[in-house]
């Protein structure tokens, strides 16, 4: 049992390095491509990506809390409102995009500024938590 968790825990700090690496790579991505059009397939490939990642980290930390017979501590309800306040934020990025118009001149412009906010939240969030679980 001991084995499990801690391999849980090696591959659950592994998947929060992968849920950063993502969330830079979006940055880079919303820097580096300057058509709408494009940016929506990128995004169309690399979004199943990210939510890979954050699949990762849910199924390490509820493999973790089995094995510590479902324990809710306070570290637990922390990063289980984490997790979902990371995935609101996805969520939110991607209706953005979404209804992003290519006919508007600078709503490219506009949803890269919005989206900019929505990723650099989501490293605080992420580093936030991180920073508390890994101190």
């Amino acid at each position: 049992m001991n084995e499990m968790y801690d391999m849980s825990i090696v591959t659950h700090n592994w998947g929060v390095v992968l849920v950063l690496s993502a969330i830079f790579i979006n940055i880079f991505m919303l820097f580096g491509i300057k058509d709408l059009a494009k940016y929506r397939r990128a995004m169309l490939l690399f979004t199943p990506i990210a939510a890979t990642a954050i699949g990762m980290v849910v199924f390490t930390g509820v493999v973790m809390m089995a094995a510590k017979h479902l324990e809710f501590t306070v570290e637990n309800i922390a990063m289980i409102l984490f997790v979902v306040i990371l995935i609101y934020l996805e969520r939110k990025r991607a209706k953005a995009l979404k209804s992003t118009s290519q006919k508007e001149s600078d709503a490219f412009k506009n949803f890269k500024a919005y989206a900019l906010k929505i990723l650099l939240l989501e490293i605080v969030v992420t580093l936030s938590i991180s920073t508390w679980m890994w101190l």
